[in-house]
């Protein structure tokens, strides 16, 4: 890298540049655009993604604090606030979308080899929805009623990767979409292996993924009407109570799901209960398939930690098209850290990166020496509250 570069413009470079332009080009975001064109929007609200700003004046404030420093960060001038509010109101943001997604094309295969949480070759995904909860009277678009009466709130569909973990698939929807309408989104991977919760027990769609050669794991609603066809052995010391093959005998499941199914059931010596599963795979041992519902808890801590590490929970704009656009904004951003902790070959965690970033975008450095300064112990540890994604 260039020593006469600033960090973040080093951190910049490794966007694939020109399939952004593509993409922007296809939707036509800078058509009629004078100022602030989509690139420079992508870069601010990126800038704002790791330095933590809380707001479009708190964005205006630091860059206009350095503004000799803008143009070698991609930046032309200072940025006005109503100018970039009027940009994330008026780009379309299926253009950050579609680039998140490219950005995550790239960084799943930098995380292949990772080792998963049990001994399977492979691959784990992990489908859950976090809901992000806004306010009913700055965003009446995302209002939905609830047990508690109206509230306004998206919702973040995300297939995790879990060896990484690298979100392959995310959805922004408003929060009155079930969750399970997503598995209709889904293009099934044969051989995968994908790890839901109850609320995506829906047995039409279970089966479409079965016909697809995928497998699923997850865990029985109660009251399920079905008979034991036989069971196989078990070794009741690993928790596993049984492993039975069964036929559904309601009269929409049996239809919806006409085939055998097997279903685990489970103590868990940790909290006392006991859980019952359902899978699709014959072969596998039933304590690994205890274990592959049991990583499940990797996509709720990704949900937690970009939460508490981006700006997904205040929001710079209050219409719907600003709302996704940050949304897939930070999406890129925690893929973008993720792809140069790979291909720097770094030794570090995601949080420490990101802190290490925070506070030195502006300084001209090499980006390989900003993450090799030594760092004391209390340094390089995350905090005890501080939830840690990439640990080394």
């Amino acid at each position: 890298m260039n020593v006469g570069k600033t960090l973040f413009a080093q951190v910049m470079e490794f966007l694939p540049w020109k399939t952004f332009h593509r993409i922007v080009r296809r939707y036509r975001g800078d058509h009629h655009v004078r100022r602030l064109s989509c690139a420079e929007q992508l870069r601010i609200m990126a800038f704002a993604q790791l330095t933590y700003r809380e707001s479009l004046r708190d964005i205006e404030a630091c860059l206009c604090a350095q503004a000799s420093k803008l143009y070698h960060m991609g930046i032309r001038q200072p940025v006005a606030r109503s100018t970039l509010a009027d940009a994330n109101e008026a780009r379309d943001w299926r253009i950050y979308a579609e680039f998140a997604r490219t950005l995550i094309a790239q960084a799943r295969p930098l995380y292949a080899c990772e080792r998963l949480s049990v001994d399977l070759s492979h691959t784990v995904y992990a489908l859950d929805s976090t809901t992000i909860e806004l306010s009913l009277s700055l965003f009446p678009w995302a209002r939905y009623r609830s047990s508690a009466g109206p509230r306004a709130a998206v919702k973040m569909h995300t297939l995790l990767d879990l060896r990484g973990p690298i979100p392959s698939f995310v959805y922004v929807s408003k929060a009155q979409l079930h969750d399970v309408t997503v598995l209709d989104r889904l293009v099934a991977e044969p051989g995968a292996f994908y790890v839901v919760d109850r609320g995506y027990v829906d047995f039409a769609r279970l089966y479409t993924l079965h016909q697809a050669g995928s497998f699923f794991v997850t865990r029985a609603k109660r009251g399920m009407d079905f008979h034991r066809l036989y069971s196989a052995p078990t070794d009741r010391s690993t928790g596993v109570l049984s492993d039975q093959t069964i036929a559904l005998d309601g009269f929409y499941t049996h239809q919806r799901y006409p085939i055998h199914v097997r279903r685990i059931r489970f103590h868990d010596a940790d909290s006392g209960k006991r859980l019952v599963f359902l899978t699709n795979h014959r072969t596998l041992p039933a304590a690994t398939i205890c274990a592959l519902y049991k990583s499940r808890w990797q996509v709720e801590l990704f949900f937690k930690w970009i939460k508490q590490h981006l700006r997904i929970k205040r929001f710079y704009g209050t219409s719907e098209n600003a709302v996704k656009s940050q949304i897939w904004i930070a999406v890129s951003t925690y893929v973008l850290v993720a792809i140069i902790k790979k291909r720097l070959h770094l030794d570090l965690s995601l949080y420490t990166l990101l802190q290490i970033l925070s506070v030195t975008l502006f300084e001209r450095i090499p980006i390989q020496q900003a993450f090799a300064r030594p760092l004391s112990r209390s340094d390089d540890l995350t905090p005890a509250n501080q939830l840690e994604l990439f640990a080394h």
